[in-house]
Formats: C-alpha cells, structure tokens, sequence
C-alpha cells in the first residue's frame, strides 16, 4: 500500500461509491462522517410514513467496510479545511492531512430566509428527521382522539405539505392513505377518513421536473386518494399553528417541509465559487477550482450537463460522480492518462403516488400507474445494501399492498418541541 493518503467526508452515495472504486488501488483512505450509517434516502419518507423501520434503509458504516483495511472510519464532524496546509480539521479537535481530499458532504434542508420555520416545518434528510415526521404524524391522531374543541380537532387532522417535488408527493400520497383506508377502524371518537391532507407548491404544477403529462396524472392520483392541492402560492408564513398560503391561512398542526435544499458550507471551507443553492462550481473532472487535489460530488457539487442543465441532486448522479472520481484518482496514482470529463446519464425519474401508482420519465419512454410502481419498487430494491435489506423491505411492502396493514406505527424517539406542551 502506497503512503498516499484520501480523505473523504461523506458516507452518502457518492462517499461510498468512491471507496467502493478505490479498492485494490493501494490507497490510505480515511472516511469521516457526523452518522455511524449510510442511509438510503430515496426510501426515507417510507419511514417516516410508517412503512419501513429505520434498519431497513440504513447500515452501519464500519460493517460494510469490516473487510478492507485500507478503510478508517471516524465519526466525526468537519469544520474546515486548510487547502494550503491540506488538512482538515474536526469539531474534537483532530487534524487530518491529506493527498487528496473528497467532500461528498450533501445538503440540508432550505428555508428561503426563514430558518425560524424549521422547528415547526421539519425537513426530511436524516433518520432523526423521518422519527420525528412520524412522531408527529401519529401523535396528531392520537391528540385529535382526545380533543373536545372542534377547531383544535380539525387542525390536528390537517397535514400540511410544504413543496411538490417527488418527496413532497410520496408523503402527501402515503399520509392520505394512512389516514383514509389504514387507520378508520382503530379510532373510536374521530374519524380519521376526514383528514385534509395538503400540499403547497409555489410553481404552476407538481413534479415540475417531470412530464408535463407525468405531472398531470400525479395531481390527478394525489387528488383522488383526496389531497388537496394548491398550486402558484408560495408558502409566506409558518407556525405552530398552521401555514399562510398566500394570503389564506391553514390551520395545521403537523407541517413538513420538501420545498429546497442548500448545500453543506464546502464552498466556504475552500473559498471557491458557488452556485445560489450554496454548491462548489466544480471544473470538468468534479475538482474545485483551482485546487487540482480537491474533488466535490453529489448535493455538493454544481454540474453542468452538455445541454446546459444543472446534474440533479439524486442518488443516481451522486453515484456516478463518486466512480468517476475513483477513475481519476487511480489515474494520477498510477501515472495513467487522466479519463475523459465527467459525463453524467440520466437513468430516468421516478416518483411515486401511494402504494400502486407511480411515475417513470426515461425520457422517450414514459410509464405510469402500477406497472411504473413494480418497476420503481424492484429498482430501489435492486440498489438497496445486503440480501436481508432487499427480503425485509419486499416483504413490508408486500405486506401493506395485501393487507392495507403499515407495520412501523411506532411512536418513539422523545421529542420536545410541540408534541410535549
């Protein structure tokens, strides 16, 4: 093994895909990241819908890398880096040096100059984010089963949506059907069938990335399964108490919040450009300007397509990003022609409405209703970690389309910031 040394910070899709290129390659590579696990995010919201538990979208770090090595693992929290010095430092204190260094450090949740929203309007982006939507979710009907005042009833039976994107859909689609077909026969003094369930975009359509005809048959599902949908009016205020739409307020008591990210402070810590949402403008090979040794993937990074169009922040192009920054690293190690710019492939969109409709943009071939829904349920299954995963999350969904029946109604995790008054 070679003294050259990589640090990647990141253990999300592109972290792990890059380690996963590496291998064999006779490097040192240190991994940092502030969680012990790699979780799935595509199938986040399942958990915070009561669908899946936690440990079936997420592993523990140190086991997927047991057997190499070359891998350190360390939990921890970067604050900086010394581009110059070529360190980075962390929260305790540590300082690590650096050969080359890889942040595939992510996104957060964005609140358009409003953070104070966000203890009332979670975010969906953590394992921690999913427990406390879910907690929230399911104490909302167990207060309303207990409330007199009809007006505090309604508030607490109305679920609020904040963003139209494909998270935002997945919630709105699976809490209406929790509401409306899984939970009526387990309530005694409200019925959960009255649920509103809302879902606030500021643009003129759901799913503005997709079709317009894929966007169109997701509004009409979502409003079927009775969401209500409310479109062209930005969300202007948050609250305990509900959401201003516009001008018309909601009373609500359970916001979440899908409507933008913002990238990790990479940016910051390398002093080089960014884009608005706070990504690194990264040169052709995914480096940072100027800073040949220094490489930014996934949520990170702001990449231009050859048509001029952003690379999506999915896990797909973060993936992509991660092995092809593996392919240059292996490169200069070797002393072998540096591979061509980095290129990304679209492998299609996929949203899913509830638990038999869904969306699929493949571009030329688009595909909906429940042949788009087996096929997005076999993809995820497919890119999930470990056989027991893919066999535990087939048969909870498996479960759930017979018997209507979700298996991770749990109210756990202690949470204080409404639940608690």
């Amino acid at each position: 093994m070679s003294d050259h040394h990589v640090v990647v910070v990141g253990g999300g899709f592109g972290g792990l895909q890059l380690l996963n290129g590496l291998k064999g390659a006779g490097v040192k590579i240190t991994l940092v990241d502030r969680r012990n696990h790699h979780l799935f995010q595509p199938l986040l919201y399942q958990v915070a819908t009561t669908i899946l538990s936690t440990s079936e979208i997420a592993w523990p770090i140190r086991r997927l890398y047991a057997d190499r090595p070359d891998v350190t693992v360390l939990l921890g929290e970067v604050t900086g880096v010394d581009s110059g010095a070529k360190t980075v430092s962390l929260r305790n204190g540590m300082t690590l040096g650096y050969d080359t260094l890889v942040l595939a450090t992510g996104a957060t949740h964005a609140y358009f100059g409003h953070d104070e929203w966000e203890p009332v309007a979670p975010g969906l982006k953590t394992l921690e984010d999913a427990t406390t939507i879910r907690r929230r979710v399911l104490l909302a009907f167990e207060k309303a089963e207990m409330e007199a005042d009809p007006a505090v009833r309604d508030a607490l039976l109305t679920f609020t949506i904040v963003g139209a994107g494909p998270t935002g859909v997945e919630l709105a689609g699976i809490i209406a059907e929790l509401a409306h077909f899984t939970l009526p026969k387990e309530f005694r003094n409200i019925d959960t069938r009255k649920t509103r369930v809302v879902l606030v975009e500021a643009g003129p359509r759901v799913l503005p990335t997709f079709a317009e005809e894929l966007s169109a048959y997701a509004q009409k599902a979502l409003e079927k399964l009775g969401v209500e949908i409310h479109l062209g009016k930005p969300v202007t205020e948050c609250n305990a108490d509900g959401v201003k739409i516009g001008e018309t307020f909601v009373a609500s008591r359970t916001i979440v919040w899908a409507a933008g990210v913002t990238a990790s402070p990479a940016a910051r810590w390398l002093d080089v450009a960014a884009d608005r949402a706070g990504r690194v403008v990264v040169e052709k090979d995914l480096s940072a300007p100027g800073l040949p040794d220094v490489f930014v993937v996934g949520d990170t990074a702001s990449v231009m397509r050859e048509d001029g169009k952003p690379v999506p922040g999915i896990a797909p192009a973060a993936k992509q990003q991660g092995g092809y920054v593996a392919k240059v690293i292996r490169a200069r190690i070797s002393g072998k022609p540096a591979p061509a710019p980095f290129r990304y492939w679209h492998q299609g969109s996929l949203a899913t409405i509830g638990k038999s409709a869904a969306i699929i943009d493949f571009g030329r071939i688009k595909l909906k209703g429940w042949i788009a829904w087996w096929i997005w349920g076999l993809a995820h299954i497919y890119f999930l970690i470990g056989t027991r995963s893919r066999f535990s999350v087939a048969w909870s969904w498996l479960w759930i389309y017979l018997s209507g029946q979700h298996s991770a109604r749990l109210i756990t995790q202690r949470e204080t910031m409404r639940e608690e008054e």
